[in-house]
């Protein structure tokens, strides 16, 4: 007998996701291609009735290494993570970190107010409130039944 899934396509959600995070780093295109950022700050989104909260891991940056763009609709988080160079001896050096410059695009859910929007940058952690446009906080549709 075969076992039958509850939810056979809820693979394709994960899938999806991991196919958005690879686009979403297709950010520079040099000449004839596309190349891949040399990394991607991971984001979470939160949504409240009256806005969107963001948070993205930019560990090892500066606040004046990042720039934040907000328009009605998306954020565009632009930076550089600039490695430091350490001079060993005759060791060899390791390292598995990630350098570069980073472009990430989120499309935002709702339309936001973005001229309140503000930014908090603390342990590695940049923290967007997103204000919604006060016709998307009283969105609620009627709907009558015939």
């Amino acid at each position: 007998m075969a076992l039958l899934h509850q939810r056979p396509f809820a693979e394709f959600g994960t899938l999806q996701h991991e196919i958005n995070r690879l686009f979403d780093s297709l950010n520079t295109f040099n000449g004839d291609r596309f190349e891949l950022s040399t990394f991607l700050p991971a984001a979470e989104i939160t949504e409240t009735d009256d806005a969107l909260n963001v948070s993205i891991e930019l560990p090892g940056l500066k606040a004046e290494d990042v720039d934040i763009q907000v328009t009605e609709d998306s954020v565009s988080i632009n930076g550089e993570r600039r490695s430091e160079s350490h001079a060993k001896g005759d060791g060899l050096t390791r390292s598995e970190f990630k350098y570069g410059s980073f472009r990430r695009v989120i499309s935002l859910e709702a339309r936001i107010d973005n001229t309140q929007a503000t930014a908090s940058y603390e342990n590695g952690i940049l923290k967007l409130y997103l204000p919604k446009l006060a016709e998307e906080r009283s969105k609620v549709v009627k709907v009558s039944l015939d």
